[in-house]
């Protein structure tokens, strides 16, 4: 199965990271990419949280059907999922926690506390950067600031269209939270993993312009131009660094 229009229509930046990768690891990258989309939907397929509920734990006990050697569901990313999953000895624990921390998405309760929205965007953004890595032949750990600052970046981008779904994404310590994302950008990743980091180009200019303004975030002022991503995925891509 080739899910390039699902990856470029739904994840732009995480399909142009890919096409940067080589043949073969691009393909793979594509499949978790499109896994990822999944389950990211899942929590706004209904308005009805028990729907939404069921249709995240679907995807949970899909996973463990594969980890305990169950057989794989019938959706079409499951069957190229779980070769992923074979060849590269992919962890559950990141799978399970990818999946369980998109519950947040489908009520309107803000986190608990900092530790609690941290570990949403390590188990979100650092769960799908972690496993890329690991098929590129690294290790989760090693994106993991990358990562966390590119979850904070995309969440900060979507952050007017959330509040306007009656969510309320954003910790009281909006500005530490930049800060810290902005300081974890200074720990760059080697080589080999850089098409899996490569997905964060595009975070450090929205965390810059989040510290400056703050008020830019609600406003949703936070987006470039055509252009300017453009330009900007090329220097990284060329530099190797986000």
């Amino acid at each position: 199965m080739n899910f390039v229009n699902t990856v470029k229509a739904g994840d732009p930046d995480r399909y142009l990271a890919a096409m940067a990768a080589k043949p073969d690891d691009r393909e793979k990258l594509l499949v978790l990419y499109a896994f990822n989309l999944e389950i990211a939907r899942a929590p706004w397929a209904s308005a009805e949280p028990m729907i939404a509920e069921m249709r995240l734990q679907w995807w949970l006990d899909a996973i463990g059907d594969i980890f305990e050697g169950r057989g794989v569901r019938g959706h079409e990313v499951l069957g190229p999922l779980n070769a992923l999953i074979d060849t590269h000895e992919l962890p559950r624990q990141i799978f399970d926690d990818m999946i369980n921390a998109r519950r947040f998405d489908i009520y309107r309760e803000p986190h608990a506390d900092r530790v609690a929205f941290d570990h949403h965007i390590l188990s979100t953004s650092g769960g799908i950067m972690g496993l890329a890595a690991q098929i590129l032949g690294g290790d989760a750990f090693e994106v993991k600031d990358i990562a966390y600052a590119t979850g904070v970046a995309n969440l900060l981008r979507a952050t007017p269209e959330l509040i306007a779904r009656g969510r309320k994404p954003l910790p009281d310590d909006v500005g530490q939270v930049v800060d810290t994302a902005l300081s974890a950008l200074s720990n760059q990743a080697n080589k080999m993993v850089f098409p899996a980091v490569l997905a964060g180009w595009r975070a450090r200019a929205a965390l810059r312009v989040a510290r400056k303004s703050p008020e830019y975030i609600v406003a949703g002022q936070l987006e470039e131009s055509p252009a300017w991503r453009r330009v900007s995925f090329l220097q990284s891509r060329v530099s190797g660094r986000v």
